[in-house]
């Protein structure tokens, strides 16, 4: 079928990218958020000490070069821990991508055509060692082991067995029929704890393999350039100077330079967070090197074209060797239910220890022989070990973790289930958490009127019309000059759940067409689009409601306006616009050149704006109101730009209705930032370049003053900055994410959240629990079930103990009264193991109570598992063994039951 040409269409892509900056106040508060442009960055950085320079490789630092410019071998000295990881904390200065490429290639000894020569690529492999990532000091599996059987609640019954084992020799040297209670309950005891500990085991054993994930991420091999001549080595034998080519497909093999390039484009989400594919050129652009435009990292994808670079980082010195090195290297330290187990250890060991010695004396005092009185001593306290107690928790825990998996939430250490429900503040991750993950058509600018599309998940919301010939026009353009493609086999998915070939943008566009006219790929099959370039040149006219108008300075005021408008809502805007090209003169077959334009140009016809953001979900609204109400803080913490991360706090409640930050104050009174007290705005936004200025000291200001925080442009040193500074201001932690750069501050946290559909294995790797669902709201879930446990512990605890009381009492009674002693170690046995624990494991099935998630959260210092309860405990027990006692003195009584001479021991 011939096919009549008759125009075809360009867009212009023109991205709104406004930063905020950090500046310092005059009365030496700390620095308040301010706008800026790119050129005042490069200003403000100019001629600045290193720390406020915004690096974040870890690099050959000036000190390791001699005299001559060259650099020394990079082993380090031993280092002890901390001060190894407050080193990979640093967000050092590079200068790679400052330097000319001559200045490039004389540092390294290299030369952008021939590369190294073999003896300087062996010289510097044996210098340097591998390009690889090492491997952190392992703790021995055996170890790992001992640690779960041994520690803990797991000690106190051991001792118990040991006690019990030491009891039954006693009685077995001075008796010829000793009794084997003491045996079976030593026995017992042991049994216990070593099934629970492999238990233990098998879950750690799960969640500790974050180094293999980063392994996974280190590409195999590497197309290297040495004397001339392309080779294809492994990657780990690449060395500093190597001249490597990447294409698209391949994964990066060490942080490079580009020195060439055609249409490079790479994916930084991993280490940025950015969804968008970033383009790489020889040109430096930015004093950031994770955004200046002639830097690629190590294990990051190459995307789209070809390109050429000089590596400049190996292995462990990169900047995923320093992530890798830094979530691989933290002590995560005690979870809160640890901690309350060794307070309720520390508690039952002192009671025991106390009355054993009490009992001691008593029998001592009242005639007993010593080694009676020694056996009573053991006795009494093992009587005041729960055995039971350690199942019923374990159980208790795996219950609530089965019931969370089912709402989405996969636990991976049976320990977070009650750290979220103790959590006082979320630092969440925007991308995917907060918001949908898939770009979406937000407002278009068309016939000079905004038009607001609709954002939901299912489409249900606003209508415009789409019958217009500016939205023909603009639709059009954006459905023509596109390369995004849905994935075939999808004809029955609805079409916002599509997956799609091509950049975030371009699909967003793409399915926003789709849905407005339908069977866009056929529509491509019947035109013909030029070359997809971005056209820079200024428009001649504009399309107004169906005709074409002089491009005059009041539209493009108009334009401006509607320009600014949208960017200031924290979307990214696309402009539109295309020419007619005459069927004459561009016939069928036409071949475009875009590297030498042979098509105009200058002239063209504007059409209009669309704009693009990641919607919030339509559940995170509500689940950040309920964390409000609990009591809970929710921080945003970024890499995405501040006005698209305000955009989004504003819009899911994080940052509350008529809450102001010190700029938004500023700009009602019309005054200067500086003269605003920082301390009058309850909301903030931080700059990740205002926060490396802040110290310890300033950050916990930020945190304590201002109620709603919102931390943009931030790196993977500064989220684990502002995660430990929640943790000195006391408050329980957690943390979501799903890039690597996010793992050092999963792994910190007191509980880690990895998002399980977008999240990397890195990241899944660093957490404590995984989100199925990639949903904020089943955080909030997870919170009530932590809250729920807690409390559903404390109820069984409670239980467990109210027969301790009952089952020591009647040895104090035989003593004092020669009361008989009719429970024998088998017989308490079979309460502590049996009828005690099944009640108190059915607790753990206990309903929530409707105030759980309007309380405060629990403050770990004074809400414990055992404190005020253990009087209600105490009283409790008392009665039972009053009551106990009474029925056996009955029963010896009325049956005539003969009073024990022989000492029972529990």
């Amino acid at each position: 079928m011939d096919v009549t040409i008759t125009e075809h269409c360009w867009p212009i892509h023109t991205d709104v990218e406004v930063y905020p900056l950090s500046r310092p106040t005059g009365n030496g508060r700390y620095p308040n958020t301010m706008y800026f442009n790119e050129v005042d960055v490069e200003k403000n950085c100019h001629g600045r000490s290193d720390s406020y320079r915004v690096a974040t490789l870890p690099n050959i630092r000036d000190d390791n070069k001699t005299a001559d410019g060259m650099y020394k071998s990079r082993r380090k000295k031993p280092m002890r821990k901390g001060e190894n990881l407050d080193d990979l904390k640093q967000e050092l200065d590079i200068d790679f991508h400052k330097i000319t490429p001559e200045e490039l290639y004389q540092r390294f000894q290299t030369h952008p055509e021939n590369g190294l020569s073999h003896a300087k690529a062996k010289e510097n492999l044996e210098r340097d060692g591998p390009n690889a990532l090492t491997p952190p000091k392992q703790t021995p599996e055996w170890l790992k082991f001992c640690k779960n059987l041994f520690g803990g609640f797991a000690l106190l019954l051991w001792i118990g067995a040991i006690l019990c084992f030491i009891a039954y020799s006693i009685q077995a040297s001075t008796s010829e029929d000793p009794n084997d209670d003491n045996l079976y309950l030593g026995i017992v005891l042991a049994a216990v704890v070593i099934v629970t500990g492999i238990f233990s085991y098998y879950q750690e054993s799960k969640s500790s393999k974050i180094m293999e994930s980063f392994k996974n991420m280190v590409p195999q091999f590497a197309t290297v350039i040495r004397e001339g001549e392309k080779l294809t080595l492994r990657a780990e034998d690449l060395v500093l100077g190597d001249v490597v080519e990447v294409k698209f497909g391949d994964r990066i093999p060490a942080d490079i330079r580009i020195i060439e390039s055609r249409g490079f484009k790479v994916d930084n989400s991993s280490l940025t967070g950015e969804s968008e594919p970033q383009s790489r050129s020889p040109e430096f652009t930015h004093e950031n090197p994770l955004e200046t435009k002639n830097l690629a990292f190590f294990s990051t994808n190459a995307v789209e074209g070809t390109a050429k670079g000089v590596v400049i980082c190996c292995g462990d010195q990169t900047v995923m060797g320093r992530i890798a090195g830094l979530a691989s290297g933290l002590d995560t330290g005690e979870t809160p239910i640890a901690k309350e187990i060794h307070h309720f250890i520390h508690l039952i060991t002192g009671v025991a220890v106390f009355l054993g010695l009490t009992f001691f004396l008593i029998a001592f005092i009242l005639g007993y022989h010593w080694l009676d009185a020694v056996i009573f001593l053991i006795g009494i306290i093992v009587a005041n070990v729960p055995e039971g107690l350690l199942a019923t928790v374990t159980v208790c825990l795996t219950l609530t973790a089965k019931r969370m998996a089912s709402k989405n939430c996969l636990v991976k250490n049976l320990e977070a289930v009650e750290t979220l429900g103790s959590t006082s503040t979320i630092c969440s991750d925007k991308t995917g958490t907060l918001t949908q993950n898939r770009m979406t058509v937000a407002h278009m600018w068309f016939d000079n009127q905004i038009i607001e599309a609709d954002t939901t998940e299912n489409q249900s919301g606003l209508q415009y019309d789409r019958t217009s010939p500016g939205f023909k026009a603009l639709s059009k353009i954006a459905t023509l000059c596109n390369r995004a493609e849905f994935k075939p086999g999808q004809e029955n998915v609805p079409i916002l759940q599509r997956e799609v070939n091509g950049d975030a943008s371009e699909a967003a566009l793409l399915k926003c067409m789709e849905l407005a006219h339908g069977d866009v790929m056929g529509m491509r099959k019947k035109n013909k689009k030029g070359a997809p370039e971005r056209i820079l040149d200024r428009c001649s006219t504009i399309f107004i409601g169906g005709k074409e108008k002089v491009l005059d300075e009041e539209m493009k005021e108009a334009f401006n306006n509607a320009y600014l408008e949208l960017g200031g809502l924290g979307e990214r805007v696309l402009g539109f616009c295309d020419f007619v090209l005459p069927s004459d003169k561009f016939p069928i077959g036409f071949k475009f050149n875009s590297d030498d334009p042979n098509f105009a140009v200058d002239g063209l016809r504007f059409v209009g704006l669309m704009s693009m953001i990641d919607p919030p979900r339509a559940a995170v609204p509500d689940a950040v109101a309920k964390c409000r109400s609990a009591g809970i803080k929710v921080i945003m913490v970024t890499g995405d730009h501040p006005i698209t991360a305000k955009a989004i706090a504003k819009s899911v409640g994080i940052i509350s209705e008529g809450n102001e930050t010190v700029e938004d104050i500023a700009q009602r009174l019309n005054i200067p930032v500086s003269e605003v007290n920082p301390r009058e705005a309850k909301a903030a936004v931080i700059h990740g370049t205002a926060l490396r200025e802040l110290n310890s000291d300033q950050l916990d200001e930020i945190l304590r003053y201002h109620t709603e925080i919102v931390f943009a442009r931030t790196s993977p040193q500064q989220k684990l900055i502002i995660v430990e500074g929640c943790q000195r201001m006391g408050a329980i932690v957690a943390v979501t994410g799903d890039g690597v750069n996010d793992s050092p501050a999963l792994k910190k946290a007191d509980i880690g959240v990895a998002m399980g559909i977008a999240g990397s294995d890195v990241s899944k790797q660093a957490a404590d629990m995984i989100l199925l669902d990639d949903n904020f709201a089943s955080i909030v879930t997870g919170v009530e079930e932590g809250r729920l446990i807690f409390d559903n512990l404390k109820k069984s605890i409670a239980y467990t103990l109210t027969s301790n009381i009952p089952e020591i009492s009647p040895f104090l009674a035989f003593i004092l009264c020669d009361i008989p002693l009719p429970l024998g170690t088998v017989t308490i046995l079979c309460i502590d193991l049996g009828t005690d624990m099944v009640p108190a494991i059915s607790l753990a099935y206990e309903q929530v109570e409707s105030d759980i998630m309007k309380r405060q959260p629990r403050d770990p210092h004074h809400d414990n598992l055992v404190n005020e309860r253990s009087e209600e405990v105490e009283e409790s027990s008392c009665t039972d063994a009053v009551m106990l006692d009474v029925g056996r003195y009955h029963s010896s009584t009325d049956f005539n039951i003969q009073y024990y001479t022989e000492l029972r021991i529990l």
